[in-house]
């Protein structure tokens, strides 16, 4: 009568036990299952400098600029590994001259950008804000978790130009007074800039690196000089 009962119980039990695991092991598969990152956000740390740039410009020091975009991303095919991109956000660029300021005030139908060698300036410098749409094709070594693994995407960013101002911090000879001038126009340079753009990179990090299509400025308004830039970048969410 033991045996018997004892034998009832363990076939009553065996099905409760073997739900019980599989339910373990669907938690398990669930910790495992991580929802993909979109790159939503993208951060971009830059160095700043102009192809084609004439000896009469004297750039100086570490010419920086910081991006920021919210991009969105569309998976291409059931892989995953592929998507498509596209976002907004902002450019900065500042760019600082030694022994020399930019002189973006002349008046006139014939008046250009100039670059006019000084002394005496603490500091120069011409800062260029864009408005910008990237848009990417990228690659994701990890398609269950994007924040860690290979990562890699070529693109082109469109933008349209918002601002510019050129600042100069001078000291007035003979006194210890300092003056600041600043001058903000858009007259000289492209309205619209497009570039070529490319990262790679593992995780929430890469090295990416852009070059205009177009120049800084207008035909016959300045010096044909062509942007680029390259740094670091941090992406996630």
């Amino acid at each position: 009568m033991t045996k018997r009962l004892a034998l009832a119980m363990l076939i009553a039990i065996l099905p409760a036990v073997a739900s019980a695991q599989n339910v373990e092991k669907s938690k398990d598969t669930k910790k495992v299952v991580q929802k993909p990152s979109r790159d939503f956000v993208m951060l971009q740390l830059t160095y700043n400098g102009w192809q084609n740039k004439p000896d009469s410009i004297n750039l100086e020091g570490f010419n920086r600029g910081i991006n920021g975009y919210i991009c969105y991303d569309f998976p291409i095919g059931k892989s995953s590994h592929l998507s498509f991109a596209a976002g907004i956000g902002l450019s900065s660029s500042n760019y600082y001259f030694k022994n020399q300021r930019v002189v973006a005030n002349d008046t006139g139908s014939a008046a250009v950008i100039r670059f006019h060698d000084t002394t005496g300036f603490k500091r120069s410098k011409m800062n260029v804000t864009y408005l910008q749409a990237p848009f990417e094709l990228r690659y994701f070594g990890n398609k269950d978790n994007r924040n860690v693994g290979f990562k890699a995407a070529i693109g082109l960013q469109v933008g349209t130009l918002l601002g510019s101002h050129a600042k100069n911090n001078y000291t007035i000879q003979g006194t210890n007074v300092k003056a600041l001038d600043k001058t903000s126009t858009k007259r000289f340079l492209n309205t619209w800039n497009f570039a070529a753009t490319a990262r790679v990179g593992w995780g929430n990090f890469s090295l990416f690196g852009s070059y205009n299509l177009t120049t800084l400025y207008k035909d016959l308004q300045g010096p044909p000089l062509t942007p680029y830039s390259f740094g670091i970048c941090i992406s996630g969410l």
